[in-house]
Order: structure tokens, then C-alpha cells, then sequence
């Protein structure tokens, strides 16, 4: 079975030249500073670390780049090219970005208008509340364990269990119970500080995620490794049955998450009550019409976005031929 490599944000990673990243756990909005000047190294690295934060399947993902410096504002298309693959997830996650006013990039965003595809505000304040408003309906269960023992793994297992079946989803309740007792377990025998479990519900999937008081990120070992008691042992069965997984720093410690998809419910047809042959009729032609309209308003938008997207890149290139 194929294990998948984790998605990590650690204080030392690499990738995080630049950027810092926090979960608001209330909420499920990642928050991302990024500084410096924009260039081909961090273009790749700040892409990259996007991509993570993707990975993790947040409610929305907020940019704070007033200490970014983009004199030329050739980033406006990277902007545009995240926020189509933030948009094209199920359920869609919102982006904004708080950028200087009066900056090249304020100023270059403002004519690609794309706030007509996500907002950009002056503060991250602003930014936060344009896509709080906006956030689909989620529903989420958490479970904070003080001084974690063997236990604790059987109630974090109830507490996936009781989700899947509040949100009619049999089909995760297996490995939602697996992938939250292995995070819990590692948790237990490797953090021994308090636990906070939490089941957040994305659309017709899961997001599991365990929050200790240990910095140090998981490890996942090769299979060949064997070595008993090992950290990331356990780590591989999470990476063979979850859709994405990984671990981000925290001010007191980590959170270990994983994700998993299901399939989309079918959408219940409302108004008069019809016999039940007509009903099952009604319903799929109201389904089927319904799915048509979403379907062709999302790809307006997307190849709006496309466009947007590629008229920025053409006078990039036009711009770097002046410049050389």
C-alpha cells in the first residue's frame, strides 16, 4: 500500500525562509506571513509552502504581505494561480491578502481586478473578516485530554466514530477511528503533555487533527527501518490511509493532522412533497440541472481567472524583455 510523505512546517523547515505559519483551531483559517524581497528563490519557496498549506485543506488561508517587497509586483500571477487551486478544492478554500496600499502590487492587483476573485485588504485584520463572513457552514467535535494515558486513544477513536456518524459518512468511520488513534498514540507515548483532538467536517470529507505540547515534528520511517518504538512507526499507517497528512509548529508545541475524502453526498430536493416515483424524478432532474448551473458558473469563473492570470504573466515576460 502506498504510504504518503507527510506535509511538514517546522521552525527550521527550509521552505520557511520568509514565512511563518499559524492554525487558528477555532476557526480552521491558517494564517501566513511572508517577508522579504520577491524573487525566483522565494517565488518557488513561498509556492511551495502554499502548497502545503493546501495539502491541510483549511477553512480559508489569509497572506499578510505588508513586509513583502515586490517592487516590480511580479508576484500578482502567483497570487491569481493559488487562488484557482485553492478554489478548485471541495469544498473551496478562500483566500485574502493584506497588501500595502499604494504598493506596486496594491496598485497592479487593483488593475487585474482580482478583487473579483478574492479580497485584498490593507491589514490582515480586514483580510481575516472579508473571509470569515464567507466561510461555509462547518460543524466540528474536539476533545481536550489533560495528563493523556492508554484511554485516551479509546476516546479519541469514539470521537471520530460518533462524527462520521452524526455526519452520515460509514465510509470514513474506519480509518477516521485508525489515523486518530495512531496521531493520538504517537501523541501519548511521545509528547506526554496534554491533547487536544479535534474532527472539523470539509464538505463530504474529514480533517483530523491532534495538537500536543511537544515541538518536535513527527518522523516517518522507511520500512525497512523496523526499530521497535521508534517515533513514526505508527506514522505509516496514517500515511497509507489518509488523503493528505503532515504537521505544523505551534507557539507551545505542534499540531498533527490528516485529511480524508469521501464521496459527495447527493443534494436533497426541496418543496412539495410528490409521490415517490415522481419524487426520485423531480429530484434527479433537479440535481442534474442544479450540478449544470454550479458547474458552468465555476468554470466561468476559473477560465476568468485563467485569463486574469495569464494576461499578468504576458506582461511579465513583456517587462523582463524591456528590462534585458
Amino acid at each position: 500500500m502506498e504510504v504518503i510523505r507527510p506535509y511538514l512546517f517546522g521552525h527550521d523547515d527550509p521552505d520557511r525562509a520568509g514565512m511563518s505559519v499559524t492554525c487558528d483551531l477555532d476557526t480552521g483559517i491558517l494564517d501566513l506571513v511572508v517577508r522579504g524581497r520577491f524573487g525566483r528563490r522565494s517565488a518557488t519557496d513561498t509556492f511551495t509552502g502554499l502548497r502545503k498549506c493546501l495539502a491541510e485543506h483549511p477553512a480559508a488561508i489569509v497572506v499578510d504581505l505588508l513586509g513583502f517587497d515586490d517592487p516590480l509586483a511580479a508576484s500578482a500571477s502567483m497570487w491569481v494561480a493559488i487562488n484557482r487551486k485553492a478554489a478548485a478544492l471541495d469544498p473551496p478554500v478562500r483566500l485574502a491578502l493584506a497588501v500595502a496600499p499604494g504598493t506596486p502590487l496594491w496598485e497592479r492587483l487593483a488593475r487585474l481586478g482580482v478583487g473579483r476573485f478574492f479580497p485584498v485588504q490593507s491589514t490582515p485584520a480586514e483580510a481575516r473578516a472579508a473571509v470569515s463572513g464567507t466561510l461555509p457552514w462547518t460543524q466540528r467535535l474536539q476533545l481536550i485530554q489533560r495528563a493523556p494515558d492508554e484511554l485516551s486513544t479509546c476516546a479519541a477513536r469514539n470521537l471520530a466514530g460518533a462524527a462520521c456518524e452524526a455526519w452520515r459518512m460509514p465510509d470514513l468511520l474506519h480509518p477516521a477511528r485508525i489515523i486518530v488513534s495512531e496521531l493520538v498514540t504517537n501523541a501519548v507515548e511521545h509528547a506526554g503533555t496534554d491533547v487536544t483532538v479535534t474532527v472539523w467536517r470539509r464538505g463530504a470529507g474529514l480533517h483530523l487533527s491532534v495538537r500536543d505540547g511537544d515541538p518536535r515534528l513527527p518522523r516517518l520511517l522507511d520500512a525497512s527501518s523496523g526499530a521497535p518504538g521508534e517515533r513514526g512507526a505508527g506514522l505509516r499507517i496514517v500515511g497509507a490511509r489518509a488523503t493528505a497528512w503532515g504537521a505544523m509548529a505551534t507557539r507551545d508545541g505542534k499540531l498533527v493532522w490528516a485529511t480524508l475524502r469521501g464521496a459527495r453526498p447527493p443534494r436533497r430536493s426541496a418543496g412539495v412533497r410528490l409521490p415517490p416515483y415522481e419524487h426520485e424524478q423531480h429530484g434527479q432532474r433537479e440535481q442534474q440541472q442544479g450540478q449544470h448551473r454550479a458547474g458552468a458558473a465555476e468554470e466561468e469563473d476559473h477560465h476568468r481567472q485563467r485569463d486574469v492570470q495569464q494576461h499578468a504573466e504576458q506582461q511579465d515576460r513583456g517587462q523582463r524583455t524591456v528590462t534585458g
